[in-house]
């Protein structure tokens, strides 16, 4: 016990003084102080984030500025062009998260490369589309169109399905993008149209449209290719279906409280005005 209590009290409530203005003044100047965050930070550490160059990575930029004012989480964006790389780079922990891939995509990976990473919240999804800079409208596509599809197992069983949709070929039956039975030009039981399918890896697709009669063409890499499904496509998914992106990190980091920290800044009205306002139809909040 301290020999001068009143003194001791003193200085206590002093000191509890200081702390408070301190505090007061830090919120006043926008500054990320404790009692402002609406929790605790779920980690003291920066979090590194892998995104695909394009719309994951503009949109991702907002939901690091909620992140870091809301919650207190550092966060360095790493960009990536292709889609081989975020999850080798997350497995191998050189990454805490990735934001790129739809769950179809994911499950793909893991079972294809033994990658321990789950997916968290929805983000958004882009629908994928068939562009032509010969044709004006996909029925206007003759006998024997060449059309070059992606060529990672998910994204081609993705537009297949889409032209098995639009009733232009026919898939034997069972395909099932979740349970990882993807479709692939083998699986095409009728052709009416003879359509010839050229298999390009995703990022390489937009360069193909002067030398085939399509391409299909996934979200992000046609926005930098500077098209636009709502306007660009001559046949376009829909937004139902199984592929909506998410955030994704390693199964031993899936009960860190950082990881829903991260989902609730990106699934937030500011995110979401931000993808409607910028993008203009050609990707579409998925929460």
């Amino acid at each position: 016990m301290s020999r001068f209590p009143l003194l001791s009290a003193a200085l206590s409530r002093r000191r509890l003084l200081q702390f408070a203005s301190a505090a007061a003044t830090a919120a006043g100047a926008g500054l990320p102080a404790f009692a402002a965050l609406k929790e605790p930070p779920g980690t003291t550490k920066v979090l590194k984030v892998g995104v695909t160059t394009g719309p994951h990575e503009q949109t991702f930029e907002v939901a690091k500025r909620v992140a870091e004012r809301d919650y207190g989480l550092k966060i360095q964006i790493v960009p990536f062009t292709d889609y081989s790389r975020p999850n080798a780079a997350l497995d191998a922990g050189d990454l805490d998260a990735n934001s790129f891939q739809h769950r179809p995509f994911l499950a793909a990976q893991v079972r294809s490369r033994g990658y321990r990473i789950v997916g968290f919240g929805r983000t958004w999804i882009g629908p994928i589309a068939i562009y032509s800079r010969k044709f004006k409208s996909f029925k206007d596509l003759p006998e024997g169109a060449s059309i070059a599809i992606p060529n990672d197992p998910s994204n081609e069983s993705r537009v297949l399905l889409l032209l098995q949709k639009a009733g232009a070929i026919k898939l034997k039956s069972g395909i099932d993008p979740i349970a990882g039975i993807n479709a692939t030009p083998r699986d095409i039981t009728e052709n009416p149209r003879k359509f010839r399918f050229v298999e390009i890896e995703a990022a390489q697709l937009p360069r193909t449209l002067d030398d085939t009669d399509a391409s299909a063409v996934n979200a992000d890499y046609a926005n930098k290719a500077g098209l636009n499904p709502a306007r660009d496509g001559i046949l376009v998914e829909d937004k139902e279906g199984p592929y909506a992106c998410l955030i994704a990190v390693r199964e031993q980091d899936k009960e860190q409280p950082w990881v829903q920290q991260l989902v609730k800044a990106y699934q937030t009205d500011e995110v979401r005005d931000f993808i409607v306002k910028t993008f203009a139809g050609g990707v579409l909040p998925a929460f």
